[in-house]
């Protein structure tokens, strides 16, 4: 259990300064910026799919975190948000460099992942666009006050370590616990789970990467690497593992059936897009 209490307060710890500058940029553009200037970075959005599934590849597990703060407060679109859900990679970028898998393999699993998050992101934004009739606002004071910070009396700052430290306490708890099922029922035991069986293995894996912290990447990247699942089946999982960016969105966005609706949409883009890779036989 002890090891259990050290891996809950490292990755967690590893969240606070990517959770402290997104609340910074969140604090700055509510407090130092015309109207004018925040219509302009709301309207910048609809290439943010592209950049935020290129960004999404690297290693961070904070990415993903700062991303769903950004959607609460709408500074980046619904397909941005799911552009770097899907294509963040967490940890298993760092396990496969360690690992020494050829450099081509890494290639074609980063490719995958951002061209999938990427084209997600963009029919998302498009569908959005097209059949939406409201338009999205700027929603950062209601994030402020959805966590009763008073960003508007004191530095930005000042609020923006409030938000970081409410938020990270939260992470805190909520990982324990997780990672407390997780040693309980043992990481073998969820191996034999997904053990390469067709269709149900992605169905399963999409489950596992469900799981909010950077421990279902490793989980999944660890049985490929040791032949217990396909590459397709991993691939399901990790494009569905959102990191704790999923805590993140729940904890800040208010409007729980659109959080529902968002893990529900990561979810399914992920489980099909691992089963049709599977279908057509993809290898690496």
């Amino acid at each position: 259990m002890l090891e259990v209490v050290l891996d809950t307060l490292k990755d967690s710890i590893k969240l606070l300064p990517f959770l402290f500058v997104a609340y910074l940029m969140m604090e700055y553009i509510e407090h130092k910026t015309s109207n004018k200037t925040k219509q302009i970075v709301q309207k910048s959005g609809k290439f943010g799919p592209a950049l935020g599934s290129i960004l999404g590849i690297f290693p961070q597990c904070g990415f993903s975190a700062m991303a769903a703060n950004l959607y609460a407060g709408r500074i980046i679109t619904l397909g941005t948000l799911i552009a770097i859900f899907l294509s963040t990679s967490d940890e298993m970028l760092p396990i496969l460099l360690s690992e020494a898998v050829p450099a081509q393999v890494i290639v074609k699993i980063l490719a995958a992942k951002l061209l999938m998050g990427m084209l997600a992101g963009f029919i998302i934004d498009f569908v959005v666009r097209k059949f939406s009739k409201k338009e999205e606002k700027n929603k950062i004071t209601e994030v402020c006050e959805h966590e009763h910070c008073h960003c508007e009396e004191g530095s930005i700052v000042k609020s923006s370590l409030k938000h970081t430290i409410s938020v990270f306490l939260y992470i805190l708890f909520i990982s324990f616990i997780l990672n407390t099922v997780i040693y309980l029922i043992g990481e073998d035991n969820l191996a034999n789970i997904v053990l390469n069986k067709p269709v149900l293995g992605p169905i399963l894996a999409g489950f596992i990467g469900l799981i909010p912290n950077c421990a279902s990447s490793v989980l999944l990247t660890q049985l490929y690497l040791s032949g217990v699942i396909s590459v397709s089946t991993m691939l399901a999982g990790l494009l569905v593992g959102a990191g704790v960016g999923i805590l993140i969105l729940c904890k800040v966005n208010k409007n729980r059936k659109e959080n529902a609706s968002i893990i529900g949409l990561l979810y399914v883009i992920g489980v099909v897009a691992g089963i049709v890779l599977e279908i057509i036989g993809f290898t690496i």
